[in-house]
């Protein structure tokens, strides 16, 4: 089986693939402090709870959190005596990373990338709601061309919250209407309805630029805020919590089928 591991600013995603569907996926706090030690017991833990201890034969990871990345290569070998897979550029899976700087590109972009290419064949955008909120395009002959990032969704409630003295934290949740009749609710409308004008706003604008513009292109929603701003919008025609865990997968079985 295979143990793919997506380090992400805020959440670090696990999820165990036996060859044909997802058996465990689990989403952990990236905390940048915690050692190997620290990260190898909770893993531990939720392996031999699902009876997966001994059945992880493979290791992929994607990081964006350098800090972590050295510690869950070690946690790999020392704890599942495997040696993990570092996706970079140029482990894409059949994909073209088209950047400007591809070396400099985030491997959950490049992830995400592969499994929107070989899952929804045809030109795609994707939407990731995660830390940041990223909209990438990708066309219809596997080249990742780059695309938009903003402030995820979090941030920019935690930014609110903190630079005005009256505001305080509210509940993330779509209020009534977009008119807020009172601070919650006007909180509430700016991020949901706000990021969903955000994110309809500049899909038609990347649907502009896109080089398959006059087909049919995919829109994909993924990442742990989509839930928030999908019901309120017909921008996505598809959403895949597990896109990235899937790219990871897809690198790794087409690497492991050229070796």
């Amino acid at each position: 089986m295979l143990l793919a591991v997506d380090i992400g600013n805020t959440n670090i995603t696990l999820g165990v693939w036996d060859g044909h569907l997802w058996r465990k996926q689990w989403r952990l706090r990236t905390e940048q402090g915690r050692t190997t030690d620290e990260y190898g017991a909770t893993l531990n833990v939720l392996l031999q709870d699902a009876s997966l201890k001994k059945a992880i034969k493979h290791v992929i990871l994607a990081s964006v959190v350098p800090s972590l990345t050295e510690t869950f290569a070690r946690l790999s070998e020392r704890y599942l005596g495997q040696t993990a897979v570092l996706i970079n550029h140029t482990l894409a899976a059949g994909i073209r990373v088209c950047t400007d700087e591809p070396a400099k590109t985030g491997v959950d972009r490049i992830a995400n990338a592969a499994a929107a290419f070989h899952l929804y064949p045809g030109p795609s955008i994707i939407i990731d709601m995660g830390t940041a909120t990223k909209l990438d395009v990708v066309t219809a002959v596997g080249d990742f061309l780059g695309g938009v990032i903003a402030p995820g969704l979090g941030l920019a409630a935690d930014a609110l919250t903190s630079r005005a003295a009256q505001l305080n934290q509210v509940a993330f949740t779509a209020p009534p209407q977009t008119l807020g009749r009172n601070t919650v609710h006007a909180i509430q409308s700016g991020l949901i309805f706000g990021y969903v004008s955000l994110i309809e706003g500049m899909v038609t604008r990347l649907l502009a630029e896109h080089p398959d513009n006059g087909h049919p292109i995919t829109i994909i929603g993924t990442g742990g805020f989509i839930h928030l701003v999908a019901p309120h919008t017909t921008v996505f025609d598809l959403i895949d919590p597990s896109l990235t865990l899937s790219g990871l997968r897809i690198i790794h079985e087409r690497l492991t089928d050229t070796q």
